[in-house]
């Protein structure tokens, strides 16, 4: 068969839905343009859940991926592929790091966090009811962000005045339209802020998990403590992991039922829950669109015909993935919190299955419920089609997101 022209994605995002069409349209996988790196785009739930749990697909670039050594010289993504932490991690390697991160996860420690969840939720929407009737608020600056800032501070043990430089420099990582003199500036900062975390853990641990990272051994006795770039590394990823993701899916949750009354109808009378809207918002807008990047130890044989070499990089395409009519039907595209089937790929697969998922669930629900309990009447402040999306081809938020919580009567 014939060989299609490389689709190269919009770094800025500009229009994603567009986007995912073309992608599923070329098959269930197709080669694409990340950035000036070429990969293989899967867009096909069936492939895509094959390639996450086979042991014939890497995430170890360094020892992986061909074009490595040449790439992240100059690739503004160059972060993405050069951290050595569980994101990147193959095999033992993977399971080791794996095992040390899954007690800050536990469901004692997310049951713990509960309440705590509830109070930050109850004290920012207490702050957002004293500002005047009828006054557009910045709920994704004002909700959606600081919840989860909070939260990952105190599981982290990040001190109160160093959140605000973490959630400026992770932003900087999502942000595909930097240069690669912004990028490299931007993750110099990052390293900056995780060393200021990590000595200060070091004169005072505490009941976090930065404390118990840095006092942790790899129970096989094989690994010792993380080295230094491991657990710098592994630091960055639960941050970044645990903050970003959540604003967007609060943002895009928020989003979806003010531009949907109808669905808020089906909560309000009991035909849906809130669980349900966080899972149909996980399908439906994910966090994360693509993630870069995977690598064939193999030549993998695709259904069409073609093949994905030894070596070549893949890019795990959530979004479209997400959205496949083969999955969920000719009203995939659909947001619907009484779908009776609401399965995702928001948040991976197999042993790559986020270990925060229960702790975002708690957040996001939590939110929404509160906001709407609080605010019934809240609406968007500016029409639908004038939100902007975050500049990046891998996170899926809006710049701001302006809701009127009560009219002016």
């Amino acid at each position: 068969m014939s060989e299609q022209p490389i689709l190269v994605l919009d770094p800025a995002g500009t229009d994603r839905h567009a986007e995912y069409r073309a992608l599923r349209e070329r098959g269930s996988a197709t080669r694409v343009d990340v950035l000036g790196v070429t990969a293989w785009s899967v867009s096909d739930p069936v492939l895509l859940k094959e390639l996450l749990t086979s042991s014939q697909v890497s995430k170890d670039a360094r020892a992986h991926w061909p074009a490595f050594a040449e790439t992240v010289a100059t690739w503004p993504l160059a972060l993405w592929v050069a951290v050595n932490n569980m994101f990147t991690a193959y095999g033992a390697d993977h399971r080791r790091l794996r095992r040390m991160i899954a007690p800050a996860f536990s469901a004692r420690r997310i049951q713990d966090l509960r309440v705590s969840v509830e109070k930050v939720v109850s004290e920012l929407l207490d702050g957002l009811a004293e500002r005047p009737a009828g006054v557009p608020v910045d709920l994704r600056t004002e909700l959606a962000y600081p919840l989860p800032i909070a939260v990952i501070g105190r599981l982290m043990g990040v001190p109160d005045d160093q959140l605000d430089g973490f959630r400026s420099v992770v932003d900087g990582v999502f942000d595909t339209t930097l240069t690669v003199e912004q990028a490299t500036a931007n993750t110099a900062s990052l390293y900056g802020a995780l060393d200021q975390l990590i000595a200060s853990k070091r004169d005072r641990p505490g009941d976090d998990m930065t404390s118990l990272l840095l006092a942790t051994r790899d129970e096989e006795g094989d690994g010792g403590r993380l080295d230094d770039e491991e657990l710098r590394d592994t630091l960055l990823l639960m941050i970044s992991a645990g903050y970003d993701t959540t604003v967007n899916v609060i943002d895009q949750a928020i989003t979806a039922l003010l531009t949907r009354p109808e669905q808020l109808t089906h909560l309000r009378e009991g035909r849906a829950d809130w669980n349900d809207v966080v899972e149909e918002t996980l399908r439906h807008e994910p966090a994360v669109k693509h993630i870069p990047m995977r690598y064939a130890l193999s030549d993998i044989p695709l259904p069409d015909g073609q093949k994905i070499d030894r070596g070549e990089a893949i890019l795990v395409s959530f979004a479209p993935a997400n959205r496949h009519p083969d999955w969920h039907g000719e009203t995939a595209d659909d947001f619907d919190v009484t779908r009776p089937t609401k399965e995702h790929l928001a948040f991976g697969h197999g042993v790559h299955f986020c270990l925060g998922a229960p702790l975002a669930r708690l957040e996001i629900s939590t939110a929404l419920q509160q906001l709407f309990t609080r605010f019934p009447e809240a609406r968007l402040a500016v029409p639908a089609t004038d939100l902007l999306p975050l500049p990046s081809l891998i996170s899926n938020g809006h710049q701001s997101l302006p809701v009127v919580l009560r009219p002016a009567h």
